[in-house]
């Protein structure tokens, strides 16, 4: 990574109207594809929620948020986890997260979906992930939230959904229409995972930080005893919360040649306080998922 041009590790900055949280990434051709949750306040002080999209060439110029999803509180869905490639179809999970009487939080309605796409661009409408399986009625699924998608190395086409729902839940897929649930892991939110030295790492969010845990089969994982905090003790933008991280392993691509990790902070009050406003997206890279570095990070 060359960060010579970068001067702050922000990418996105939210204000006093917008927030930019629950970062995901793609890089194609050249192009940085950067999917998050947008939240906006209106001048009436009502909360909308949306999942958008901004594109770079270079990590320091983006174009403005494209809205992908309806402006609807019964919905706000945000929070997307992943962007995969099957089928000749992109797929990118998500969340909803109703807040239709004003509440701080989603409510009890929370769930799980996926939407498709040709072009990255362009999206079909959000369709219902059954992730409990056909025979749990959907008004018995429980509030999930902070889907992410990953393929079971060890049986190509198998593909698992991890979802904030007692610790980190999972169900398992071969078609994304019919769903198995397979139990459930001690864990914060915002999962991520990927493959890295013949494991499985994920990242995850507890009340602050990213903590990290491996698996062998994405069923059994222990705890890394690793907390990321990268530069939030010097970050007034991220004091509050430094949290959902999200990694490209990018280290066999030219020119950048490292994890790449995406985040988002809250500051300097914690996002108790600041849940919809002040939130900036973030980068970092490391080579080992360890050490990190950031622009403007003192060598």
């Amino acid at each position: 990574m060359d960060d010579s041009q970068m001067s702050s590790p922000i990418l996105l900055k939210g204000d006093h109207r917008r927030a930019f949280r629950d970062p995901c990434a793609l890089y194609k051709d050249g192009i940085w594809w950067l999917y998050y949750t947008l939240v906006e306040t209106e001048e009436d002080g009502r909360v909308f929620m949306y999942t958008a999209m901004s594109q770079s060439t270079n990590l320091r110029q983006w174009s403005e948020p494209l809205l992908l999803t309806p402006r609807d509180q019964h919905l706000n869905f945000s929070s997307p986890g992943n962007l995969i490639r099957t089928d000749n179809t992109w797929r990118m999970c998500l969340q909803s997260y109703p807040r239709p009487h004003g509440e701080k939080y989603g409510n009890g309605d929370c769930r799980i979906w996926m939407m498709e796409s040709e072009d990255l661009i362009n999206w079909t409408a959000p369709k219902l992930l059954r992730v409990k399986g056909d025979q749990v009625a959907v008004e018995e699924m429980g509030r999930m939230i902070d889907p992410y998608f990953i393929e079971n190395a060890g049986k190509p086409g198998e593909w698992f959904c991890f979802y904030k729902q007692n610790g980190v839940s999972l169900s398992k897929t071969d078609n994304f229409q019919q769903w198995t649930y397979c139990g459930n892991a001690s864990a914060g939110e915002n999962v991520c995972i990927i493959r890295y030295q013949e494991a499985y790492v994920m990242l995850h969010s507890p009340e602050n930080g990213i903590a990290v845990m491996r698996s062998t089969d994405l069923v059994h994982w222990h705890d890394d005893d690793h907390l990321i905090t990268l530069g939030q003790q010097e970050w007034e933008w991220a004091q509050g919360r430094l949290t959902a991280g999200f990694v490209l392993d990018l280290r066999q691509t030219e020119g950048i040649e490292a994890f790449v990790m995406f985040f988002h902070g809250s500051g300097p009050e914690d996002e108790s306080v600041l849940f919809d406003t002040h939130a900036s997206i973030g980068i970092a890279w490391s080579q080992d998922l360890e050490i990190w570095d950031w622009p403007g990070k003192e060598r």
